[in-house]
């Protein structure tokens, strides 16, 4: 059974950071394609980054290059999401997610963690 459990949402200033860690069971992690997607209020879902299997190439959204770093430790079975410079537009509901076994996509989701920047 796939599982994708999000932790260390919370509440940021703007300008400070957080880092988000996604831990995964039920499948074999270094076989699959990761991604983070999130969803702002009121909003649809924006994907945010993704990383290939070994972690060597990893693709972001325009709107958080340069700010955000996305990892993974196969070792451990754990995604992150480094979060630096955050801005009240970051506010959101974020998802790791795992792709459909071939390549990039979204098949499964966490449950999310909510991420709020405010002053």
């Amino acid at each position: 059974q796939v599982q994708l459990v999000e932790s260390g949402g919370g509440y940021a200033q703007p300008g400070g950071s957080l880092r988000l860690s996604c831990r995964a069971s039920g499948f074999t992690f270094s076989n699959y394609y990761m991604s983070w997607v999130r969803q702002a209020p009121g909003k649809g879902l924006e994907w945010v980054s993704g990383i290939n299997l070994d972690g060597q190439k990893k693709y972001y959204a325009g709107s958080v290059k340069g700010r955000f770093t996305m990892s993974r430790s196969n070792d451990h079975n754990t995604l992150y999401l480094q979060m630096n410079n955050v801005t009240a537009e970051d506010t959101a509901l974020y998802y790791c997610a795992r792709g459909p076994g071939t390549g990039w996509g979204i098949k499964y989701w966490g449950q999310g963690t909510q991420v709020t920047v405010s002053t």
